[in-house]
């Protein structure tokens, strides 16, 4: 067994019996081959499994040397915002729908973790946003996003109205339901459902997608991770914040949203075989045979 890998904490958010158990029963069978395993103090909440020492996320980085989470993209994305700054790999067993993140199959997760444990895994680097909210030149509210930034016009009725700037230059002013600063990771969530681009994950750039925006001439456009974008809000318009659709923050008049890449990235385990254009092709159904009439 490949060292550096002894320590696993396991990660579960879902209060689920089908979590539980697939928690318990990784546990057991990671316990039973020499591994030293610990569960995360929420997790071991939610599943009521106490047999094993308890980790906290905050502490995940002097005591893990790698985590492994069992649910869905949302739960991976939680972890891995919380641990991108401590340098713990993740690897993820799908328990939720898609699993473009948690792509180990629930029925195969003693094999192909034992083989990332075993060192033949392939490591990958996916880059974070850190986003900063400016009110009347202080900062108010931060924090970090793996799949993207969203500017949102929230539970209102009509379209919000801000101002994109790049690297300090003005680019435009636009009326729309808002827009979402994507990663090449969130290329494939509510970015893609928005109509923008699939960015393959070694892309270096940055996705900006207009929420249905109030102009023709209004598209996507991928810039590069060295940017810095600014979003302000003008008078007469409030706004919601959201970062990977977990965490808000309501924005006012005047308000200034900044966006760069993370100084941080977060590491993925895969196991062997692993193929990007493969998940694609499952996930999205890009290979299905068309349905006849």
């Amino acid at each position: 067994m490949q060292k550096g890998f002894q320590r696993v904490v396991l990660i579960g958010k879902y209060q689920s019996p089908e979590v539980a158990e697939a928690v318990s029963r990784l546990a057991q069978h990671l316990n039973g081959t020499g591994v030293d395993v610990l569960i995360e103090r929420e997790t071991a909440t939610a599943t009521g499994i106490t047999s094993f020492p308890l980790a906290d996320l905050a502490e995940m980085g002097t005591c893990a040397d790698l985590a492994i989470v069992l649910g869905g993209d949302g739960s991976f994305l939680t972890a891995a915002r919380r641990l991108a700054a401590q340098g713990v790999p993740l690897a993820g067993v799908n328990q939720g729908r898609l699993g473009f993140l948690t792509d180990i199959p629930r029925d195969a997760m003693f094999e192909r973790i034992g083989e990332i444990l075993a060192g033949r895994s392939q490591r990958e680097e996916r880059m974070l946003l850190e986003a900063e909210v400016l009110r009347g030149g202080s900062s108010v509210f931060q924090s970090v996003a793996l799949n993207d930034v969203v500017l949102s016009k929230g539970e209102s009725g009509r379209m919000i109205e801000f101002e994109l700037h790049i690297d300090g230059e003005f680019v435009y002013s636009q009326r729309s339901d808002g827009i979402i600063v994507s990663t090449p990771t969130g290329s494939t969530a509510y970015a893609m459902s928005a109509n923008g681009p699939i960015l393959h994950p070694g892309v270096t750039g940055i996705a900006l997608v207009p929420l249905a925006p109030h102009a023709l001439t209004h598209r996507p456009v991928t810039v590069s991770d060295r940017c810095q974008i600014e979003l302000v809000i003008p008078p007469r318009h409030d706004a919601q914040i959201h970062f990977d659709g977990q965490e808000r923050f309501d924005a006012h008049a005047g308000d200034r949203l900044r966006i760069r890449r993370s100084v941080h990235t977060v590491s993925l385990l895969h196991p062997p075989g692993y193929s990007y254009f493969s998940i694609l092709r499952e996930k999205l159904h890009w290979s299905a045979t068309p349905r006849l009439a």
